[in-house]
């Protein structure tokens, strides 16, 4: 079996974690923690690829996926500028 890595994106909630895979709608999953989420999206990431190569779906190209850094005094001198124009 070939391994495809997928970007999935992690967020707080009130009562833990949640996950969901962008290139793939309707994969989620949700855990207590970071640690019980990741393994629980890895599951439903299978489970998903499975019943679309079931179904015959075209399995989609995992999107690229970079973190941009940005300095977030600059953002708030940029929004005091533009809160004086308005």
């Amino acid at each position: 079996m070939a391994m495809i890595k997928y970007p999935v994106v992690f967020e707080a909630s009130a009562t833990g974690m949640s996950a969901y895979v962008p290139d793939l709608p309707g994969c989620i999953a949700t855990g207590k923690n970071l640690e019980q989420t990741r393994k629980r999206i890895a599951e439903a990431l299978e489970v998903h690829l499975s019943a679309m190569r079931e179904d015959g779906d075209l399995i989609p190209e995992p999107s690229h996926v970079e973190l941009i850094e940005v300095d977030t005094s600059a953002r708030s001198q940029a929004a005091t500028a533009s809160q004086r124009y308005c």
